[in-house]
């Protein structure tokens, strides 16, 4: 989702995300869907012109005249990009960021939020060029400011908040955003062959794998009633039609909006909304009419994943549709929390990192591994766009996040059945306050009558430090870690009080809906 609002000095890494003790024993049934059809998508090439200084001189610039004869070389003009509108537009609107909840900054912190679900994204800070403010080490606690709402089939760019979420300066130069592209005078696709011969690639290699899941892919057109929106993309679920994505992408379409699905082969589907979850930032649309030769895509298990691992993303990236990049798993577990842009909730999520290109249009894609199984699903990446006046959209700098897939199937066949997200929940408030080395239990709030923490003794000023044997180290790490289990699921629950540490069982409550 825009985020434009980044300072000019570039924070130190972040910390590590939390790292479970032993190996985490919730998994997901993954049933095994048969292979997509084949088909190749040459990779997009960069952007005619892109980084071109502005100060460069021209050719033949500056050279003096030297008698009557021959008279000087004309200066040669500039090659003209091909991708330009043939007017000035303003900055194309950025994916939304997702930003790694490292417990660093002092920025005071809201009351509290309940660690069933997510308080309202808090206030976005005011923005000067080149962001001043909190300062502070990456995770320090700012908010990206959301990108305008425009007409026509540009659209938002959900606004990611950092560390805890806390409302304050800006902290340092790295922004979040969510990889969704968005467009002020009306998103321009730029479509590619899907074809790549008659030659069949290897099935272990990149080129293979493109093959099989690019036909099972979509580029999606989401649109408000009053125009405005923006692209994502998606991926087949089930023979049924169902597509699955982000809810950022759709968001702007659900009240009387417009959706669309275009396949690589050119054909275009209207679709409706089933459901939607903004916590988790799963969506999932149904076509209309949909083609009886539907090949969902294989889904693999997340929880097996290993760093290092091999992946492969395909989305929309500025509008090209079916571009295919490559990476690797460059952190599990990672603490991430975004907003829509609407300001009407918030997402969180114990993320996917990969070094895979992700940019503004990947939203909602699948993010697969080398064997082309789907093991997450793209919806945010962190960007060094300093903001200002004629800023560009961000981009990528090898820090992209993706959703898990064995949360994100779980919450697409919820969706699928009710139309309705189910949240697991433990029934009390943490703060979301920087350096409480945990997630504490708000003074402010209240634990549940009769809900899971109350049942296991947990009481207000506790300090929740581990979930089974994942670290905590703050509300939202603790949020995003309850949500990849299910509600029913039993953990152990790691709590400090009066200086001593204790343990309780704990089986987690559930809830329904976004309100």
């Amino acid at each position: 989702m825009s985020t434009e609002n980044e300072g000019t000095a570039v924070p130190p890494a972040p910390s590590a995300p939390p790292v479970p003790v032993d190996s985490p024993t919730t998994s997901t049934d993954a049933d095994a869907r048969d292979a997509a059809p084949t088909a190749q998508l040459p990779k997009t090439a960069p952007e005619p012109g892109a980084g071109a200084g502005a100060g460069a001189p021209g050719v033949g610039a500056g050279a003096g005249a030297e008698g009557d004869w021959p008279p000087p070389a004309p200066r040669q003009q500039p090659a003209p990009d091909p991708y330009a509108h043939t007017q000035s537009a303003p900055p194309t609107p950025q994916p939304p960021s997702a930003a790694p909840y490292d417990s660093y900054g002092t920025a005071p912190a809201p009351a509290a939020v309940d660690a069933s679900w997510p308080p309202p994204a808090p206030p976005v800070p005011s923005y000067a060029d080149g962001g001043a403010g909190a300062g502070g080490a990456w995770g320090a606690a700012y908010a990206q400011e959301p990108a305008p709402r425009r007409k026509g089939r540009g659209g938002l760019v959900a606004a990611v908040l950092v560390a805890a979420l806390v409302a304050g300066g800006l902290g340092g130069a790295l922004g979040y955003t969510m990889a969704k592209d968005n467009d002020d005078n009306g998103s321009t696709t730029v479509s590619a062959s899907d074809s790549g011969g008659s030659v069949k690639r290897d099935a272990g290699t990149v080129a293979g794998v493109a093959q099989r899941a690019l036909p099972s892919t979509v580029t999606i057109q989401a649109e408000s009633s009053s125009g405005d929106g923006g692209t994502g993309t998606g991926f087949v679920f089930d023979t049924q039609g169902h597509i699955v994505t982000n809810n950022h992408v759709v968001a702007e379409a659900v009240e009387g909006g417009k959706v669309t699905a275009t396949f690589p082969s050119g054909k275009k589907y209207d679709a409706e909304v089933v459901g939607h979850a903004k916590g988790y930032d799963v969506a999932v649309i149904k076509l209309k009419n949909a083609p009886a030769d539907l090949k969902p895509l294989t889904l693999g298990d997340s929880d097996k994943v290993a760093v290092g691992d091999s992946t492969i993303a395909i989305g929309a990236p500025f509008g090209l549709s079916n571009t295919v990049t490559t990476g690797i798993i460059s952190a599990k577990g990672r603490p991430v929390a975004s907003s829509d842009g609407s300001g009407s909730g918030s997402s969180y999520m114990s993320a996917l990192q990969t070094d895979a290109s992700i940019n503004p249009g990947n939203s909602g894609g699948p993010l697969l591994d080398a064997q082309g199984n789907v093991i997450g699903i793209n919806s945010a990446i962190q960007s060094n766009s300093s903001g200002g006046l004629g800023a560009g959209q961000a981009g990528s700098i090898g820090l992209g996040f993706a959703i898990p897939i064995n949360q994100a199937k779980y919450v697409a066949q919820q969706l699928i059945k009710t139309g309705k997200p189910v949240y697991a929940k433990i029934g009390a408030s943490v703060s979301l306050e920087e350096g409480t080395g945990g997630a504490k239990i708000s003074d402010q709030g209240s634990v549940e009558a009769g809900g899971p923490a109350a049942k296991a003794g947990l009481k207000t000023g506790d300090v929740i430090t581990k979930l089974d044997d994942t670290v905590i180290d703050s509300g939202p790490t603790l949020i995003g870690e309850i949500w990849t289990h299910k509600p029913g699921d039993k953990v152990t629950i790691t709590y400090e009080r009066g200086g001593k540490s204790q343990t309780v069982d704990l089986t987690l409550g559930s809830r329904t809906g976004d309100n």
